[in-house]
C-alpha cells in the first residue's frame, strides 16, 4: 500500500472547500470530524483532503499545527481504509473539535474508527 502523501491529494481549491462546506455531508467520532462532497475533479486522485484545528482551542500556532501535523499523519497511514470503499472522487475537510490534547495514538484510534464510520455513510448512500 502506497503511505504517501502528495501534493496532488491535498485540498487548496477555495471553490471546492466552499462546495464542502454548503452541499456537503459530516461524520463525527469525538474530537475528530469529517466533511465531505463528491466532486468533479481534474487530477487523477481520488480525494483530496484538507486538515484544520480550531483556533478556538488551540490559541497558539504550535499547538494547532502539532494537532495538522498528528492529523495529516494518521489520515496518510489509514487512507487506505477509504479508497477501498470510494468509487468517485471526494474532497474531504478532517477537523479536531476539541480542546482535549488526546495522544498520537488516541487520535489514531479515533480516525479509524472515523474512516470506518464514513465508509458506511458511503456504503449506504449508494444502496438508497
Amino acid at each position: 500500500m502506497n503511505h504517501k502523501y502528495p501534493k496532488s491529494e491535498r485540498l487548496k481549491s477555495k471553490n471546492t472547500i466552499d462546495l464542502i462546506f454548503s452541499k456537503g455531508k459530516s461524520v463525527s467520532k469525538y474530537p475528530l470530524r469529517l466533511v465531505y462532497a463528491a466532486v468533479e475533479t481534474d487530477s487523477n486522485q481520488p480525494i483530496q483532503v484538507g486538515v484544520s484545528v480550531s483556533k478556538k482551542h488551540f490559541k497558539k500556532a504550535v499547538d494547532r499545527n502539532y494537532f495538522k501535523r498528528v492529523l495529516r499523519e494518521t489520515f496518510r497511514t489509514n487512507k487506505y481504509i477509504i479508497l477501498n470503499a470510494v468509487d468517485k472522487p471526494y474532497a474531504l475537510m478532517f477537523f479536531y473539535q476539541s480542546a482535549d490534547r488526546l495522544s498520537y495514538a488516541e487520535i489514531q484510534e479515533k480516525t479509524i474508527q472515523l474512516f470506518e464510520k464514513f465508509k458506511a455513510q458511503i456504503k449506504s448512500e449508494k444502496e438508497n
